[in-house]
């Protein structure tokens, strides 16, 4: 008797994150469709994937219902850096919140497990360090990033009100600072900033005095974490902290990227944007308990795959620009 595969939605799919997901749901064995309006998603991610006859990819914004059958649902659509979602902050959060609410009732009818990509943003600038998933968080609702802050912590209380009301077996897990092949070259966020600004010759752009602190997870190791979230029990519902709890500084950040390239670049400081947090870094305590999971990949050997990548991102970007030679 053939063994149906279970099918699984992710929403965001052709995104940073959505698309290495997308490729680990499929090297498990899962039939997988990919949701994506392309807002910061792109069909270069997804484009390796297309001829799997186990992979589908379908172009929807999940501010508007769907109607697909599926057995478990990851909802990762959502722009994620500054600059991308205070672009429309309206349409941020009504991905986080009407997204959340369609992706919640698609669950419920299709009796599927749903999966919430949450995030840090939810703790605000916090003012305890590191951040465990009890704290509730110092937010400002009025302020440029509210739109993907607060969008966020609504969603979370959707999707344990749907719990709560409906039964929905809902996964909710809070993403901290990531980094990897695929992040958007103009996305705005540290990692990548610096690296093209490094790898293109300019100067490195710092914000504030640069002694503020991140803790940098490399992709493959939060992906690693997802999928050991969706395979847990009813029991477990999260939320739950996935993040590197080793912090460093930008400004540390700014110098290795400079060695690790050779650039020639210098740093240069410019304000720190309002509500910027001077401290980001995860208590991974229950990760540890209920998933067995901490990151594996040191920082050195994720950037120097991340470098890589965007040295053949910006000589793929060179070529197409050169004109052919007349014949």
């Amino acid at each position: 008797m053939a063994i149906t595969k279970k099918r699984v939605l992710v929403t965001g799919g052709a995104g940073f994150l959505g698309s290495h997901l997308c490729e680990r749901l499929l090297a498990d064995g899962y039939t997988v469709l990919c949701v994506d309006n392309y807002f910061t998603g792109s069909k270069d991610n997804i484009g390796h994937l297309l001829g799997d006859p186990n992979f589908e990819a379908m172009r929807h914004d999940i501010t508007f219902p769907l109607y697909v059958e599926v057995d478990e649902i990851f909802n990762l659509a959502c722009p994620a850096s500054p600059i991308h979602y205070q672009f429309d902050p309206v349409q941020t959060t009504k991905t986080s919140v009407v997204g959340a609410i369609n992706m919640l009732g698609l669950a419920k009818r299709t009796r599927a497990k749903v999966f919430q990509a949450s995030t840090s943003e939810v703790y605000g600038d916090p003012t305890i360090s590191p951040q465990p998933e009890t704290y509730r968080g110092n937010v400002n609702p009025l302020g440029p990033r509210a739109c993907y802050d607060e969008g966020k912590r609504c969603a979370e209380t959707l999707f344990f009100d749907y719990h709560r009301q409906h039964k929905t077996r809902v996964k909710v897990v809070r993403i901290f600072n990531t980094y990897g092949p695929r992040m958007h070259p103009q996305d705005g966020r540290v990692v990548s900033n610096f690296i093209i600004q490094a790898l293109t010759g300019q100067d490195i752009t710092l914000y504030g005095d640069g002694l503020q602190t991140r803790a940098f997870c490399y992709v493959d190791d939060l992906i690693e974490g997802f999928v050991r979230m969706m395979a847990t029990g009813e029991d477990v519902t999260g939320p739950i902290n996935l993040g590197n709890p080793h912090e460093i500084t930008v400004r540390e950040l700014a110098e290795r990227v400079i060695a690790m390239t050779g650039a020639s670049s210098r740093i240069v400081h410019q304000p720190l944007p309002q509500d910027d947090p001077l401290q980001r870094c995860p208590d991974i305590t229950l990760a540890r308990a209920t998933l067995g999971w901490q990151p594996q990949v040191a920082l050195e050997a994720g950037l120097g795959r991340t470098i890589a990548y965007f040295e053949r991102l910006l000589a793929l970007q060179k070529t197409a620009r050169v004109p052919a030679e007349a014949g």
